[in-house]
């Protein structure tokens, strides 16, 4: 506490107003990792802030995915600490019911996040002992100001690893192209496309579902595909993938694995090279653990592409006004380009910290050992094992400080008793 009034007396009155101290941790993200985060310390009884530059939760699900979304795995593998999906759902909820739920998560345990309040920076203050995360609010009156400094002992990093879009330099894309340009985030059905001329950039999950959104709407997709990528049934034999293969891990060595996932995935899906579609020469289990690229599971857009509803191309070379020239010569005419081409973490932007997180945003120990940093900073949601890896951290997450937490309550009890005794007995 003293040093608490050494920071505070260390600003001037104008500064002071715009302070609010946090008797416990600061989350800043209300994603799905920030949630499970907060809703394990309720458990452990300590308080927090959750910070949101958003006006909603789950900001990326509720404003940045398209409608056909559903999750990719399995519901079970998929919920949050304390509180598993509705029995009513189905095995892959959709984007609506994963939002119904996570709504109801919050409420279920009181989760009320400071909306539009974007981190401009966050720093360890070494002479307080303290954390100062400096936020500006999209809604504050000029009175008040748009300015606001939070202060506390720990900070969990919740921003994901889905943060900010990431829109790749293509020559001519934005000086010569007249058509419609957008990201996947902002791509919500393909029935404003329908007889439409559409490429989509890039091949990993989000790719192959617009691509086979667009087919089914009767749009003409074309789908860029430069380099090698993992192509997955969801399921085999009624079974999720994932799920095979995680109970395989536990029998067998991981090359094993791999070779016994790609027999099952050419029974199910065939020869996908004479398609177009190179696998990469290291396994996909392999490949997921070593670099985190995640397998493409696939829910119906290898069938397009094998029917020719969908097709695939080379990398571009270069973009003219209603044109697109590939590397290996061949020129499309387009009517619209959509960028599935991926997200990337935002925390270097803000947090002025080299310990826990490297330069690309993502912790450098890798999982399970990367949710906790120094001077009481910590991550959920960054170990590129989904939300069951979230869950993890938010889980290591709330003991940690909880047990901390705890042990101090527990001295506070005691000096408190020890001052009334001393007190009784001196009178």
């Amino acid at each position: 506490m003293e040093n608490m009034f050494r920071l505070m007396g260390s600003e001037d009155s104008s500064d002071r107003r715009r302070c609010i101290w946090v008797n416990g941790p600061v989350i800043v993200g209300a994603g799905p990792s920030g949630l499970a985060t907060a809703a394990c310390l309720r458990e452990q009884g300590v308080p927090f802030v959750v910070l949101e530059r958003a006006e909603c939760i789950a900001s990326l699900w509720q404003k940045r995915t398209y409608d056909r979304l559903k999750l990719h795995l399995p519901k079970k593998v998929c919920q949050l600490p304390k509180m598993p999906f509705p029995e009513t759902y189905p095995e892959y909820p959709t984007k609506r019911q994963f939002i119904d739920y996570l709504e109801s998560y919050a409420t279920r345990f009181d989760i009320s996040p400071q909306f539009n309040e974007c981190v401009q920076s966050a720093r360890y203050d070494e002479t307080t002992g303290l954390w100062r995360i400096k936020t500006t609010s999209s809604y504050s009156s000029p009175v008040v100001g748009s300015e606001m400094e939070y202060i506390c002992r720990w900070l969990v990093v919740a921003t994901g690893e889905n943060a900010e879009r990431v829109v790749p330099e293509i020559d001519g894309l934005t000086t010569e192209f007249d058509g419609e340009v957008i990201h996947s985030c902002e791509y919500k059905s393909g029935e404003k496309y329908r007889g439409k001329s559409v490429l989509v950039v890039g091949c990993g999950n989000s790719g192959m579902e617009v691509s086979l959104d667009l087919a089914n709407h009767n749009a003409n997709p074309s789908m860029v595909v430069r380099s090698s990528v993992h192509v997955l049934p969801r399921e085999i034999l009624g079974k999720s993938s994932f799920e095979i293969s995680m109970m395989l891990m536990k029998w067998l060595p991981l090359w094993l694995v791999d070779k016994l996932l790609l027999i099952l995935a050419w029974l199910i899906l065939g020869n996908m090279t004479k398609y177009g579609l190179k696998r990469p020469k290291m396994g996909p289990m392999e490949l997921k653990v070593v670099t985190g690229k995640t397998p493409v599971l696939d829910i119906g857009a290898m069938e397009k592409i094998k029917s020719g509803e969908v097709d695939i191309v080379p990398g571009i070379k270069r973009f003219s006004r209603h044109q697109v020239e590939l590397v290996d010569g061949q020129r499309l005419d387009l009517d619209a380009v959509v960028l599935a081409t991926g997200y990337r973490s935002n925390v270097p932007s803000w947090l002025q910290e080299n310990d826990l997180f490297s330069k690309n945003g993502f912790p450098k120990s890798p999982f399970p050992n990367a949710w906790k940093g120094k001077s009481g900073l910590y991550a959920a949601g960054f170990t590129r094992k989904g939300l069951a890896g979230a869950s993890a951290d938010a889980v290591n997450i709330a003991q940690d400080i909880g047990n901390v937490w705890r042990e101090e309550t527990k001295r506070q009890k005691m000096r408190t008793r020890v001052g009334h005794r001393r007190c009784i007995s001196v009178a």
